[in-house]
């Protein structure tokens, strides 16, 4: 029986569809076998050793992997650089006699400056009264208390004309020896001891040290925030007969920003002068104790805490 028409033309059509089909397989395949088709590299990339690893050489190998390159990591922040302090450790060498010794404290990153003997005693003389005003105005504020004006015309005679009789008032009002085990426990001084006859003048710190109380000062720690901005000023106000040693370096206009206390007494016993000097700058501490002959006076050691200060300053220029 013969076939219809139609369903010849149908078998036609569907035999023709395969064979379009098994051609365009065909060119595809071509296609990937092609030298140089990048198919052809990448068919060829999946059979080979991953990047990384070796091949029967032993040797690495560098054919491109066929995955995606990983994400860059972002870049982390660069560290902030601190600005230069206008001070800087250094070889100091001062033509003298007797002792000397000198402490660089950089207030913003702890880093303590000096030579070995920094950490060597001397008496302090009125350096102390930095902190006996601290403590006197902190302890007010921590009971409650308003000091009087007396007391208050006391601690500003007493920092900036270096007052004895208020120092003494002041510091038996703060107890008296307690108040500098207070300081080393406080301040974290590391050298330091109390005077062995209890007196305020005779209270033994190191160049180390006293640093380390110039930045208990200017940090708020020492006389509580309530009065330590009060107690700079006052310090930045020393005149007379105390304004010497390191801020006797810089110039006029940036000696008032700099808050100091010093030292300077003839001790007898010991047939000595001790002179001691604190300067606290924007982000640094000086610390210098001098003990020498007595017959030299105190201009002899004041010259040498000023000389450390010119110095530290050639270094950072």
């Amino acid at each position: 029986m013969k076939t219809p028409p139609r369903q010849r033309r149908s078998r036609r059509a569907t035999t023709l569809v395969a064979i379009i089909v098994v051609l365009a397989a065909l060119g595809v395949a071509g296609v990937r076998l092609w030298p140089g088709s990048p198919l052809a590299a990448r068919a060829a990339a999946r059979w080979e050793t991953p990047p990384g690893l070796t091949g029967a050489s032993g040797e690495p190998d560098s054919t491109p992997s066929d995955a995606p390159d990983a994400p860059a990591s972002p870049e982390a922040d660069p560290t902030p650089t601190l600005e230069p302090l206008p001070v800087k450790a250094t070889d100091i060498k001062i033509d003298h006699s007797g002792w000397y010794s000198w402490a660089l404290l950089d207030t913003r990153t702890g880093e303590l400056s000096g030579p070995a003997d920094r950490t060597e005693l001397s008496t302090t003389a009125s350096l102390i009264k930095s902190w006996i005003g601290a403590d006197f105005l902190r302890r007010s504020a921590e009971q409650g208390t308003e000091p009087s004006a007396s007391r208050m015309a006391q601690v500003e005679t007493m920092i900036r004309d270096s007052d004895n009789n208020a120092a003494q008032s002041l510091y038996e009002a703060n107890g008296g020896a307690p108040s500098i085990k207070r300081l080393i426990s406080m301040c974290k001084l590391k050298d330091s001891k109390v005077s062995a006859d209890g007196g305020w003048s005779r209270t033994m710190l190191s160049p180390a040290d006293i640093t380390r109380l110039g930045a208990c000062i200017a940090n708020g720690t020492a006389a509580g925030p309530k009065w330590t901005k009060y107690l700079l000023d006052q310090m930045r106000a020393v005149r007379g007969t105390g304004d010497f040693g390191p801020r006797k370096a810089f110039p006029a206009a940036d000696q008032k920003k700099i808050a100091i206390k010093n030292g300077w007494v003839d001790r007898q016993r010991e047939q000595e002068y001790h002179v001691s000097c604190m300067a606290i700058g924007d982000g640094w501490v000086i610390g210098v104790m001098t003990k020498y002959d007595i017959s030299k006076g105190y201009t002899y050691g004041a010259n040498i805490c000023k000389q450390v200060g010119v110095q530290l300053r050639a270094a950072a220029s």
